[in-house]
């Protein structure tokens, strides 16, 4: 039946307040949800690290205890707990412990008062005025605490969505505003929003940390699009023949008092040498590099054995746009070796075009609809 259109007289004026009204409710939901979940994850962190500092026979079984609440809270809660995120909380409370005086914006005025054992969500919303998105980029892209400061700083001040705070760490504002004569204009230019740094009223809501908190499975978090595409790259390795040798997923190693992780770990029986793969979900950056290299020092030094040959480091990076493969050769004793390496190894552009299409097959496949159980029966 036709619908009958009829005129009533400021009827405009009423349908806009209402659907201003709708949008501004659905951003405060999505902003609270965020400030209870940073506050959940802060503590979350706390308790790791008070529970590893609790005498040393704790502290040495870092990485056993970060697997085992893994296990645990993810058959507990579904999914949400991965090693990796476990220990991004833990990093989140190390870069913000309870007597740090910071020096953002939102710190200046109010002095935080943290419960010891209850969340005192009010006092950390003040805390910590970004979504958790954002803290997870800072944490993740920006190793320098003076540099996270001025960031954090910046996108509250700014009100920076969580592509603007992206775009300016990957074009390095930070650095390139240190060297800047003008600072002010800088500042003034990087504030501006450009139109890929929109982020919707829907997307805030369907935000994959907040639908993995929340426990609603609308879409694939960052986490299982990760372990999906280390999946798919794991079995295309392996049908590649028998030069590559599988030795493990998620190889935890420990640096000084920090904890990394490997995603796949190979050997390569014709080169005699292990293969290590890291797995980014975005964009290439030189920080990615850093770390591999971190990863194979460590590997020559501890996984190595005698008559092998030195690791080499495939990094691999899908972001929504392009996938980039990148061999890391470091430490290799000759050009000879390292032409013998390139020749042999998997060509980074077949890599590459593999992983854009395990990350569009995985899309594609999560953005069908699903069958209701009406449907089913």
């Amino acid at each position: 039946m036709k619908r009958k259109d009829i005129s009533i007289k400021g009827y405009t004026s009423i349908r806009n307040d209402i659907i201003s009204l709708l949008d501004q409710a659905r951003h405060i939901s999505a902003r609270t949800v965020n400030v209870v979940m940073t506050a959940v994850y802060w503590n979350i962190g706390r308790r790791i690290i008070e529970f590893e500092q609790y005498g040393a026979s704790r502290a040495k079984y870092g990485g056993a205890l970060l697997s085992k609440l893994s296990e645990d809270l993810n058959g507990r809660f579904s999914r949400g707990f991965s090693v990796d995120n476990l220990e991004t909380m833990r990093l989140f409370y190390l870069a913000y412990p309870v007597n740090q005086k910071s020096e953002t914006v939102s710190r200046k005025s109010k002095k935080s008062k943290i419960m010891s054992s209850n969340l005192d969500f009010s006092a950390l919303a003040t805390r910590f005025p970004l979504p958790w998105s954002h803290y997870v980029l800072l944490l993740r892209r920006v190793k320098q605490a003076i540099a996270r400061d001025f960031y954090e700083a910046e996108a509250i001040r700014g009100g920076w969505t969580v592509r603007q705070l992206d775009r300016q760490i990957e074009t390095q504002f930070f650095e390139r505003t240190a060297l800047s004569v003008n600072k002010k204009s800088m500042l003034i230019k990087g504030n501006k929003r450009q139109s890929n740094d929109h982020v919707s009223i829907e997307e805030e809501i369907k935000d994959p940390f907040v639908l993995e908190f929340l426990g609603l499975k609308d879409e694939y978090s960052e986490s299982e699009l990760e372990e999906a595409l280390i999946h798919h790259l794991e079995n295309f390795l392996l049908e590649l023949g028998a030069d590559f040798a599988f030795i493990g997923r998620q190889r935890r190693l420990r640096v000084g008092n920090e904890w990394y992780r490997v995603d796949l770990l190979f050997f390569h029986r014709k080169l005699r040498c292990l293969v290590i793969i890291d797995l980014k979900i975005g964009r290439f950056t030189h920080a990615d590099a850093g770390q591999m290299h971190l990863y194979i020092n460590y590997a020559k030094e501890h996984w190595m054995r005698e008559g092998e040959n030195p690791p080499v480091g495939l990094i691999l990076c899908a972001s929504r746009d392009t996938a980039v493969a990148h061999y890391a050769l470091e430490g290799l004793s000759s050009r000879d070796m390292a032409a013998e390496y390139m020749t042999t190894l998997p060509k980074e552009k077949t890599i590459a075009e593999k992983l854009n299409k395990a990350r569009d097959l995985i899309e594609k496949n999560r953005s069908k609809p699903r069958r209701s159980r009406l449907d089913r029966d």
